[in-house]
């Protein structure tokens, strides 16, 4: 466990957090700021176990790594409070709930997704699905697109993405290194604002807090920790490839998940349009329509919405095999397992090692172009779904234009921003709407 100052607060009971992790998987609706909001609320305003600045900084140290920020962060805390055990009970914890929600859902889309009234329930979703998307870039652009070599970073990003096809890791890793490139030739140009002073008052009152020593880790411990991943990764790899048939696919699929862990930054919206034009475009395991549909499935779940790649992997498993639930579930099994292992090895052995580069102005300048770069993506994401809900799926053009869809976008919008309104509210709201169209026409 970390290295700690002296501290007078008690540790908090390792029960009390198991039921606070456990609950958090069932309500954590509204996407990484719901996460981060229910999360602050109870660790750092109630209990009062995490500092409001220690809390930040561990959300920019997840920030920095590949992956879904919001389990990651969940992971981190409960590695902090209560160590290698206290991590595995929280991110376990934080996807197991949407998980299983999402299962059932998947084998109810399956059989039933055909029919006309489930189709008018997916067209009052989707539109609210590419609100909440649009929405959130808008957010993300606001905090992050603060120069003009910012804008440059987002917009080349997108092109490179929605003109070019350029692959999200690709992207990322060129921006990492024109970025380093500037900063060593012009390092005036990356020069980031110094923040305004916080309070450090009562740093004490909490049980981790920013005055503590950081975590200290070594070679011995990193090796243990990588040799027992690859052990914990190998052993379902090989029960795939020896027990189930079509070994190929098995293999695939498991590869893929755990590439995507790996190699995208940025969080949800970055893992999501790589994995879509792999599965869509290049392996063909899923339709567009089927992809899209998945995004309105995975934003009705708690969780993060990454979770749509279990849904992936449950339509992957579903198609090859000739419709097959059992084989389905066996792929949503597999994609998950392989998407959230990595989080844990991240932030068991990148965490400590983060922690120690936050105050590094290089490594700042560059995350900040990172982040800066994840709006095209972003931005990309909403066009790949905006042709499938705006235009039925059916190619750009007048005459396939989806007036109903477009208003409710609209609708949607002015709720998200104007009054706030909660995303999981917007989804209700959106599948009465659906059900109203349906009740419409027939």
């Amino acid at each position: 466990m970390q290295t700690l100052k002296k501290n007078k607060i008690q540790q908090p009971n390792f029960a009390e957090a198991i039921r606070f992790w456990f609950i958090l998987g069932w309500i954590s609706f509204g996407g990484t700021t719901g996460h981060v909001s229910i999360m602050h609320d109870f660790l750092v305003e109630k209990k009062k176990w995490v500092s409001n600045r220690k809390f930040f900084s561990a959300l920019n140290a997840c920030m920095i790594l590949p992956g879904p920020e919001a389990h990651q962060l969940a992971i981190y805390l409960g590695w902090k409070l209560h160590g290698i055990k206290g991590g595995i009970i929280s991110g376990i914890f934080f996807i197991l709930p949407s998980m299983f929600i999402l299962l059932c859902l998947s084998i109810i889309y399956a059989l039933y997704g055909n029919t006309p009234l489930l189709g008018s329930v997916f067209n009052g979703l989707k539109p609210a699905v590419l609100a909440i998307i649009i929405s959130a870039t808008w957010k993300v652009g606001q905090k992050s697109l603060t120069t003009f070599l910012h804008y440059t970073a987002a917009f080349c990003s997108f092109t490179c993405s929605y003109f070019l096809h350029i692959s999200t890791p690709l992207i990322l890793f060129g921006v990492i290194f024109f970025s380093v490139l500037i900063r060593i030739a012009v390092p005036g140009v990356m020069l980031l604002k110094k923040e305004k002073n916080t309070t450090r008052d009562h740093e004490d009152l909490y049980y981790i807090n920013s005055d503590q020593t950081p975590h200290k880790t070594s070679l011995k411990t990193i090796i243990k920790q990588s040799v027992v991943f690859i052990f914990l990764w190998l052993v379902p790899f090989l029960s795939l490839t020896f027990l189930l048939t079509d070994t190929l696919f098995w293999q695939k699929l498991s590869l893929l998940f755990t590439q995507t862990a790996f190699l995208t930054i940025g969080g949800s919206y970055t893992v999501i349009p790589y994995v879509a034009n792999l599965v869509t475009n290049k392996l063909a395991w899923l339709s567009k329509s089927q992809m899209i549909d998945g995004f309105a499935l995975a934003e009705t779940t708690p969780g993060p919405l990454v979770i749509v790649l279990s849904y992936v992997g449950f339509m992957a498993g579903l198609n090859h095999f000739n419709g097959s639930l059992l084989m389905g579930t066996v792929g949503l099994l597999t994609a998950s397992y392989f998407t959230f292992l990595p989080n844990f090895i991240m932030i068991f052995i990148g965490a400590p090692l983060i922690e120690k580069s936050q105050k590094n102005q290089t490594v700042q300048a560059v995350l900040s172009l990172i982040t800066a770069a994840v709006v095209g993506v972003i931005i990309n994401l909403a066009f790949y779904l905006g042709e499938g809900i705006l235009f039925s799926g059916k190619g750009i053009a007048l005459h396939n234009f989806d007036w109903m869809s477009l208003g409710w976008v609209l609708l949607s919008l002015f709720l998200l921003i104007n009054y706030k309104l909660n995303m999981l509210y917007l989804i209700v709201i959106s599948v009465l709407y659906g059900l109203l169209r349906y009740f419409a026409l027939f």
